[in-house]
């Protein structure tokens, strides 16, 4: 993919978007009836259709690698916009998470998430946990621009298999309505979960999202940037498979493919970090941890395989 190349129409990446957005579109006109709040989800579109159309517009009126970048920071903040309604979208489904939480307990003969804590309640750990998962997005600001200083030819390649592997994800979590136990957990009642039972909670996140807060040391710095994030944009929805997983396995693997060193031993302790962290904040199942590293991987694959083909082209 060459710049010249990069100059011309939609990208590759933005055709992923709009399908996304025409998938999403085609839900919400079959449950139309049902949706809570259908303005937002309209009002959400929009403001993504815009922010590209004006990213779109700066680098065609000069298209180099600065507006190269730009258009593709627009791309990544539509992730922003598009999790938080998936949860507008799937909590129109019945809740599956007395299935998952059944599975884990027919796999582990417990809930890990429920334990780990408790038998790990040291602050150090605590603190080395909530750094893993608010590292997640950093994490992303590190592959993108190694790539767009170091390897800008393959800049394009990297932000489309990152940003794209979003987009799968969603797609993922707006059929599939599992909530994870920081609210299975508490909607439930850890008394039953520590028991082993595991009611079926049909519609009750249709008007219920509240959840638990993260267990470990509520002093700890990296604690309270895992609270205001949770804060600002949690909701009960995306929980199988875990995308924190996925999307740093991804990342990593687009790590390995610079082989520069540096920089894979520099991101690897904070992508162990996060699956663990996943499981002892009460954010994931471990089978979402064991799933966002399987499908992390196939996506990879997938999408560095279409690159490729349109690079051929």
């Amino acid at each position: 993919m060459t710049h010249s190349v990069l100059s011309k129409g939609i990208w590759p990446v933005e055709r992923v978007i709009l399908a996304y957005i025409a998938f999403t579109f085609l839900l919400m006109f079959c449950w139309w009836n049902s949706l809570v709040d259908p303005l937002l989800l309209f009002l959400t579109r929009g403001k993504a259709l815009l922010l590209m159309a004006v990213m779109w517009a700066v680098y065609r009126w000069h298209p180099c690698r600065l507006t190269h970048l730009l258009r593709v920071s627009g791309l990544m903040l539509t992730l922003s916009l598009f999790y938080p309604d998936t949860y507008e979208i799937n909590r129109m489904l019945p809740n599956l998470d007395h299935i998952f939480a059944g599975i884990e307990q027919l796999l582990f003969n417990c809930q890990p998430s429920l334990l780990f804590s408790q038998y790990c309640p040291w602050g150090w750990l605590s603190e080395l946990m909530c750094l893993g998962y608010v590292s997640y997005f950093p994490l992303m600001a590190v592959i993108l621009l190694y790539y767009f200083f170091r390897r800008y030819q393959e800049f394009h390649m990297a932000s489309y298999v990152l940003i794209s592997s979003f987009f799968i994800y969603y797609s993922i979590f707006v059929i599939l309505p599992v909530t994870g136990p920081q609210f299975y957990y508490l909607a439930a009642g850890t008394d039953k979960i520590a028991a082993g039972i595991f009611p079926n909670l049909t519609d009750y996140f249709l008007t219920h999202s509240d959840r638990m807060a993260a267990p470990g040391w509520s002093d700890g710095f990296f604690y309270h940037l895992l609270e205001i994030t949770h804060n600002a944009g949690e909701r009960p929805t995306a929980a199988f498979p875990s995308s924190h997983v996925g999307v740093t396995t991804v990342m990593i693997l687009l790590a390995c493919h610079t082989r520069c060193k540096k920089l894979i031993f520099a991101m690897l302790p904070f992508y162990i970090l996060m699956c663990f962290a996943t499981v002892y904040i009460f954010a994931h199942y471990t089978i979402d941890v064991i799933a966002g590293f399987i499908t992390g991987f196939i996506i990879y694959k997938v999408l560095r395989h279409r690159t490729k083909k349109m690079e051929l082209r």
